[in-house]
């Protein structure tokens, strides 16, 4: 049964102030430990997230900018790991987050989607039988083996996105999907999302668009302050979200 359950979940990250020296400032920097000590500092992203995410929900997430909103999927996806408690997912995953983030610029677009399905844990037998099904929602078929890096922006976006959602999924994580491209493929590309969301048994979606939360969502969450502000409905976390945010609480 899909299941994901957050267990006194936290996740501490280390920021560095020096973001802009040069390789030479830098490498003299780590010599002197005082200073580059006081260059960086933790900082606590999440804390103490207790949630069970069960079977039929399609849960939302809304929050400010920088509330931990998108940690909260790359967690349940294991990109990062926790500091502190357990995250228990019980399903097959399939997380659309930053599309095309593993494709290398100088293989082609054929290269490219065996590539990503070996990061995604599938076998060449299995992208094999859904290759061609890639390529012809890309549109690319023309481009498929010209290295991607002469892409434009919207070819490179619809290969990511075939790639991404041509497999099945128990549970399936949205983070502010868009779809490169003309009319007709934005179009299709809404209709396969819909489709995913329908056959999968979970879902969870990081979105901006209130509008959204309510069309897709049955259960919404607030996260701010490093925290679970509110779980509920989608009207009454929203409402909650933008009472919050007048008056400055969240």
């Amino acid at each position: 049964m899909s299941r994901i359950v957050f267990n006194n979940v936290s996740l501490k990250l280390r920021i560095y102030k020096d973001q802009g020296l040069t390789i030479k400032e830098a490498f003299v920097n780590m010599f002197k430990k005082s200073r580059y000590s006081e260059n960086k500092h933790d900082l606590w992203v999440l804390k103490n997230i207790n949630i069970e995410i069960n079977k039929g929900d399609r849960l939302g997430i809304i929050g400010l900018n920088g509330a931990g909103k998108s940690t909260f999927l790359k967690l349940i996806s294991k990109i990062y790991t926790p500091t502190e408690g357990t995250i228990d997912v019980s399903g097959k995953v399939v997380p659309l987050i930053e599309l095309g983030a593993g494709f290398n610029p100088e293989l082609t677009g054929r290269e490219n989607i065996y590539l990503n399905g070996a990061i995604l844990g599938f076998t060449k037998k299995q992208m094999q039988e859904i290759e061609s099904k890639i390529i012809d929602f890309s549109e690319l078929n023309e481009f498929i083996d010209m290295p991607i890096k002469y892409y434009s922006t919207g070819m490179y976006g619809r290969l990511a996105f075939a790639v991404a959602t041509e497999v099945d999924a128990d549970i399936l994580l949205i983070d502010e999907i868009f779809a490169g491209g003309d009319v007709n493929f934005i179009d299709k590309a809404v209709k396969r999302m819909n489709n995913l969301i329908d056959n999968a048994n979970i879902v969870v979606m990081v979105s901006h668009s209130l509008d959204l939360i309510k069309e897709m969502c049955n259960r919404c969450i607030v996260i701010g302050n490093h925290a679970i502000m509110y779980d509920g409905t989608p009207d009454n976390s929203i409402n909650f979200y933008l009472n919050h945010c007048k008056d400055g609480s969240i």
